[in-house]
């Protein structure tokens, strides 16, 4: 019998051979002055079509949303025209693939900024995290907060990026509301000391999501569109004075819109799957009626459990997908992994990124 993770599924209006999903991982390899990507990425994303979907590195949706060094963007005609090969190399092998939309916020530096200014916020707090710029990775710069009358500006951009995407022959695309960036930083109440529409109650930090989410489902319908977001993750300099009850208001909020799928980081992103008293994922799901997603150390046994007992419909894999292009035939039969190597994750060129091997390529190499 077949197990479940294997099964096809419909997210949506995205068909899925499978329900293995591989997560967002920023790479930093896209041209630094154009944020296009380039025959790298074509090649990067097509050994790994086999996945149910790939949900490609966050793309900023302008450039005043750009957070690291070569970092791939979604707002110029010329980089949906480079995203395009990318998009038609996972289709001919039978791939999907949707973007991730992204505006870091304050997460950012005066370096990667246009001009040099500083990088936009809720609030005029400086985050305590790191980026990574040409001179390594570095403190982040001090921001301004977003005056209310940029805001909708911010709602377009994010429209202008999901018509592009459109425009690239992506599947769908996924908003990035997780892990400490713009839409994040006004969820929560560390980052969002605002006194407008925008600040305050729980029912005005969501409202900058939601609208972007209302923006983008007018653009393509909400059967394209996911939402990735994290809400006991700290991230970034991310908090929450009470995570609970800031999701448990929005996370109903999102059944209208229809959406693809909903990916949720379970625990700190990368970190920990622990949740503090008060924090109940389980109360959560509940609350949300479609397609659900889950994702942070999954090994091939919490991936087959959590998908046979229903509790989550897809499971997205990160750096397991980085270091063994056919996961999904290596989690099927059981197969050992490849070891990942944690040098060549950020920048660089293939190697790290394309030259790790198949099993039909190392079986070939011992023949």
């Amino acid at each position: 019998m077949t197990e479940a993770l294997f099964t096809p599924y419909s997210a949506g209006n995205i068909d899925l051979k499978n329900r293995v999903v591989m997560a967002p991982l920023t790479r930093n390899r896209a041209d630094n002055d154009t944020a296009e990507v380039n025959e790298l990425h074509v090649e990067y994303y097509r050994q790994r079509a086999g996945a149910g979907l790939i949900i490609t590195e966050a793309a900023q949706i302008s450039p005043e949303g750009k957070g690291y060094l070569q970092t791939p963007g979604i707002h110029t005609k010329a980089q949906a025209e480079a995203w395009k090969k990318v998009t038609d190399a996972v289709h001919a092998e039978g791939g999907k693939i949707v973007i991730q939309l992204w505006h870091v916020g304050r997460i950012s530096h005066v370096s990667l900024q246009p001009g040099g200014a500083a990088p936009v916020a809720p609030s005029a707090i400086t985050a305590e995290a790191k980026t990574f710029t040409a001179e390594g990775f570095v403190d982040t710069s001090a921001p301004r907060a977003l005056e209310a009358d940029e805001l909708p500006r911010i709602v377009a951009d994010y429209v202008n990026a999901t018509r592009l995407a459109k425009e690239a022959g992506f599947d769908g695309v996924e908003v990035h509301g997780a892990n400490g960036y713009l839409l994040d930083q006004f969820l929560k109440t560390g980052s969002n000391m605002r006194s407008d529409a925008y600040g305050g109650s729980v029912e005005n930090r969501a409202r900058l999501l939601l609208e972007v989410l209302e923006a983008v489902t007018e653009a393509w319908h909400g059967g394209n569109v996911g939402l990735r977001l994290s809400p006991f993750s700290n991230v970034n300099g991310i908090s929450d004075a009470n995570p609970q009850e800031t999701f448990a208001y929005l996370i109903p909020k999102l059944n209208r819109f229809n959406l693809a799928y909903l990916h949720m980081i379970e625990g700190t992103t990368g970190g920990s799957r622990d949740l503090a008293d008060g924090e109940d994922l389980d109360a959560l799901r509940a609350l949300y009626t479609r397609t659900f997603m889950v994702n942070n150390g999954y090994d091939r046994a919490m991936a087959l459990e959590a998908v046979d007992s229903g509790s989550t419909d897809l499971v997205a894999f990160g750096r397991p997908f980085i270091s063994n292009p056919d996961l999904v035939e290596r989690l099927r039969s059981g197969a050992e992994l490849n070891r990942l190597d944690s040098k060549t994750l950020y920048g660089g060129g293939a190697e790290g990124l394309t030259d790790y091997p198949t099993l039909s390529e190392r079986a070939a190499e011992t023949v």
